[in-house]
């Protein structure tokens, strides 16, 4: 008996799927460069299941049922390319590549158009939950042809996580789509993080709120709608302390966030298919620009720090209960903010579809982040209630009746949070960034209209009116008449 299906790139999340497919009933082929690791695999984990020991991707091949299936789990870029063209002369018309690591949708897409010519199957998988969600169940965002999902599809949604009985697992379009929305996912990630970062950073510096306390603050807005895989875990890491020292933990940590490059893939794209995805553009220059500590160091002491430790939140709001006050307004201006991330996020998988001809619905991809995934959260059980009814979905997620009573609520907070932020020089990117755009979508007239005068006036870009149609051209440098073009 031939296995189901193979793995190839041991690695955690390689392994750790592999291990994941064989705890849930399927016969797994394994393969990995260093015949090492898939032996120390079988060796650690064999009872878990029936493993297949390969050496070479021939072998791996020759074990297969067909149609065969292999996932690769490997890095990104060139590693996924090189797997390809080993495989594909091993591989017969209908086999299936599988990609579930985190490639760029592009090159996806060109895998999945070359192996589509020689009668492959190329899968992009969008896989999220870190290793943990790989072992015990991910949310998983599989792409490519229909074909291929109702052979590769059951064995996917076997494997992912479940919210109430449903699997966190659907097919959500060709080629690309796969990887794109999970793309998305890892943008609206970097948003959301950020945004909890600049809230405990607000809370410590105005209102003086360590990290301990801020723990409980955020167990407590946990049972909010605020509820959230990263809100809870916010909490934990708040209220470690540093073995080494005896403070916590966040004190030592240097203040420089990484990346893998998702996020700023997300806010690309976003210009890409002309979708402002300004929370998530400004989460990532907020990581950017905290790598940059030489700069920082340097420029702290040209221009002495921005906080006066010396205020604090009573200063500001003028009142005894001020910081309990100031810590609801930031809970009530984080869900605002938050609130916009998704909206962004949909907004532009919304025009994704359209710029790809992807038939990408809203409601099934909300439905797969509900668990397992890193962004899970009570709010994505709303989001889904937003698309439900065909036909009459939101044109942005912000004006469905839910979240325009929930914005129209939190607002002053918001508002309170970002001028106190700004008067104080506490850097708040995010939470200033997601009110403009809130702003910028309510504004009767924005000063695009100037915009549009110079670039007609340096440049002959043109303008249109707004009492008459057509496109008109000022002659600014002869006698200022207008012509229509």
């Amino acid at each position: 008996m031939g296995a189901d299906i193979g793995v190839t790139g041991l690695a955690v999340m390689g392994a750790n799927l592999a291990r994941n497919l064989a705890r849930n009933g399927f016969r797994v082929a394994l393969h990995n460069r260093t015949v090492a690791k898939t032996d120390a695999l079988i060796n650690s984990y064999g009872s878990e299941g029936e493993f297949v020991r390969t050496e070479t991707l021939a072998e791996l091949v020759e074990s297969l049922e067909r149609p065969r299936r292999v996932l690769i789990m490997v890095k990104a870029g060139g590693p996924v390319d090189a797997v390809i063209d080993e495989l594909t002369p091993l591989l017969d018309a209908g086999d299936i590549i599988i990609d579930a690591g985190n490639s760029f949708y592009e090159e996806t897409r060109r895998r999945e158009a070359d192996l589509r010519q020689k009668g492959l199957h190329f899968v992009g998988v969008g896989v999220s939950g870190g290793e943990e969600g790989a072992l015990n169940g991910p949310s998983i965002m599989p792409g490519g042809s229909q074909e291929s999902y109702q052979s590769l599809g059951p064995m996917l949604e076997k494997i992912a996580a479940s919210y109430n009985g449903e699997p966190c697992c659907a097919w959500v379009g060709t080629d690309g789509a796969g990887h794109y929305v999970k793309m998305v996912h890892n943008g609206i990630e970097y948003a959301d993080m950020q945004v909890i970062g600049e809230a405990y950073d607000l809370m410590r510096s105005l209102a003086g709120i360590e990290p301990a306390q801020q723990a409980k603050v955020f167990r407590e807005w946990n049972t909010t709608d605020l509820a959230s895989y990263l809100i809870e875990i916010t909490s934990e890491v708040l209220e470690q302390e540093d073995e080494l020292t005896g403070r916590p933990l966040v004190d030592v940590i240097v203040d420089a966030a990484g990346q893998k490059g998702t996020g700023r893939w997300t806010a690309i794209s976003g210009l890409e298919v002309g979708s402002a995805v300004t929370t998530i553009a400004e989460s990532v220059f907020a990581r950017s620009i905290s790598s940059q500590r030489e700069l920082r160091k340097i420029t702290r002491d040209v221009f002495p720090a921005g906080v006066n430790q010396a205020v604090s939140a009573q200063e500001f709001y003028g009142t005894k209960e001020s910081q309990q006050d100031f810590v609801e307004d930031i809970r009530k201006a984080l869900y605002a903010s938050k609130l916009v991330s998704y909206a962004q996020g949909f907004d532009m998988l919304t025009a994704a579809g359209a710029e790809y001809g992807w038939s990408l619905d809203m409601r099934t991809i909300a439905s797969l982040w509900r668990a397992g995934c890193i962004i899970r959260a009570d709010l994505l059980d709303t989001i889904m209630r937003a698309y439900e009814t065909e036909g009459e979905t939101p044109a942005n997620l912000l004006l469905a009746p839910e979240f325009t009573e929930a914005i129209s609520e939190c607002l002053p907070a918001w508002r309170r949070v970002v001028a106190a932020a700004a008067t104080y020089g506490v850097p708040a990117p995010v939470f200033s960034s997601s009110l403009a755009y809130y702003d910028s979508l309510r504004a009767d007239r924005l000063p695009a209209a100037l915009t549009q005068g110079l670039r007609d006036y340096f440049g002959a870009h043109t303008y249109q009116r707004i009492d008459k149609p057509g496109t008109f051209h000022t002659r600014w440098s002869e006698d200022r008449t207008e012509t229509e073009v």
